[in-house]
């Protein structure tokens, strides 16, 4: 027979719903009645069967008296009855887990990304479990997703951080296997490749690794479709640079003239319009930290200035470059002083290629085209194409001088540069229509 207080409380339940017992259920959880908690779940059980929230709080009691084999027959009928609640496949997860159930878990968790590729907690489980089983592969998929969702948990808990912390060690470590491994297995072809095949598969071998970004062309003019986006150019399909290389001491020499005279002709090479907002090239707006002599600026011989480097004038004046009447060739000396940078930036139009023919470089000096960084080397010139992002650095003490001029690309045929001149000629005709 009942005492007095168990049939208040008996009568109380009569007519009420399951949710009402849930409710109850949950408000025991809070004050860790945990008996009471079961009770209330069972109640809410025979009034609704399939309810997810029961089920599930039927399975956390299991679990919690280590009960797993219990807590998976709730937490699946739970699933079955909500499977679009990814918390409910992550908890099956877990009691399939603590079973020693590798298929089961890896179902669950597969589940619960199905409901979110993006569920942090599935992914950490999944990678958990493939590294677990020594599932490389799989894991360092898994693993990187981590990572990359991580980047957007700048203040993650400390146990969080943790396992961030575990996900780059394991993707660091997998890519130096995988580095060893590719260095081992290409060697040989690598040591007896040509150079341009060398860098181009060294390149290759970057991108796989995540060592390196693949640049793409960003012309603020026109852009020409279907051309390489190719950072630095093979010297091959530059036969002259030898010719222009061989006066480098002729050029250096009016170079150095310039810069130790008190009228040198020098200009900043930034001149923004007064009201121009800030950005990026506001530090060397009007100011010589970046200067430059034109000899030649938007394909038209400045005389003056060719007057002040004459040697240099007559050097380029047999040099082929590109001429696109209004805008083409630029030649000038550019002088960058010590301890200045220039910010990555892209160029106008990848119809050209960009000559830099290093005249004065003391050691700090350095230029990155895309992905690759190299350092100027006196009297060695090279090609880039200047609508791939590019900066420059002078780290020294000294100034740095570099004769720059363009030329057309290598990969354009001569009718096509025939009717580039043409249709900018049009194109300018047309303005004033």
């Amino acid at each position: 027979m009942l005492d007095p207080a168990r049939k208040r409380q008996s009568s109380h339940t009569v007519g009420m719903t399951a949710e009402q017992h849930l409710a109850r259920a949950v408000r025991a959880q809070q004050e860790g009645r945990r008996t009471d908690v079961i009770r209330e779940a069972e109640a809410a059980l025979r009034l609704r069967g399939d309810h997810p929230i029961a089920h599930n709080i039927l399975g956390m009691e299991a679990l919690g008296r280590n009960d797993p084999a219990a807590a998976e027959r709730h937490f699946a009928a739970a699933t079955a009855a909500d499977p679009a609640a990814a918390a409910l496949w992550l908890n099956l997860a877990k009691a399939r887990r603590l079973q020693g159930d590798d298929t089961g878990e890896r179902a669950a968790l597969e589940s619960a990304l199905e409901t979110d590729q993006r569920n942090l907690n599935a992914l950490i489980r999944l990678a958990e479990l493939h590294e677990r089983r020594g599932e490389m592969g799989d894991a360092t998929t898994r693993w990187a997703g981590v990572a990359f969702i991580a980047k957007e948990h700048v203040s993650a808990a400390p146990e969080l951080r943790a396992i961030f912390d575990h996900a780059r060690e394991f993707l660091s470590r997998r890519t130096q296997s995988l580095s060893d491994a590719l260095a081992k297995g290409l060697g040989a072809d690598l040591e007896s490749a040509t150079p341009r095949d060398r860098r181009r598969l060294s390149a290759a071998i970057d991108v796989m690794l995540g060592r390196r970004r693949v640049f793409a062309n960003e012309c603020f003019g026109m852009h020409y479709p279907f051309l390489p986006a190719d950072e630095y150019f093979d010297r091959e399909h530059f036969p002259w640079l030898e010719e222009l290389e061989a006066q480098t001491g002729v050029i250096r020499a009016e170079a150095l003239a310039l810069m130790a005279s008190d009228d040198s002709g020098m200009s900043p090479y930034v001149a923004m319009p007064a009201g121009t907002p800030e950005n990026k090239w506001t530090g060397l707006n009007n100011n010589a930290a970046w200067s430059a002599l034109h000899l030649w600026k938007d394909g038209a011989r400045v005389e003056e200035a060719c007057a002040r480097a004459p040697l240099t004038t007559k050097i380029v004046e047999k040099l082929p470059l590109s001429g696109i009447p209004g805008r083409t060739p630029t030649v000038f000396f550019s002088i960058l002083q010590a301890g200045k940078h220039i910010p990555p930036h892209t160029g106008v139009t990848n119809t050209r290629a960009i000559i830099h023919l290093p005249l004065i470089v003391p050691e700090g000096c350095a230029f990155r085209v895309g992905g690759e960084t190299r350092e100027w080397r006196q009297g060695e010139a090279f090609a880039f194409d200047d609508t791939i992002e590019h900066e420059a650095w002078n780290k020294s003490d000294q100034d740095r001088a570099v004769l720059i001029l363009d030329c057309w690309n290598p990969h354009l045929s001569e009718h096509e540069r025939e009717m580039i001149c043409r249709m900018f000629t049009v194109a300018d005709e047309q303005r004033n229509v």
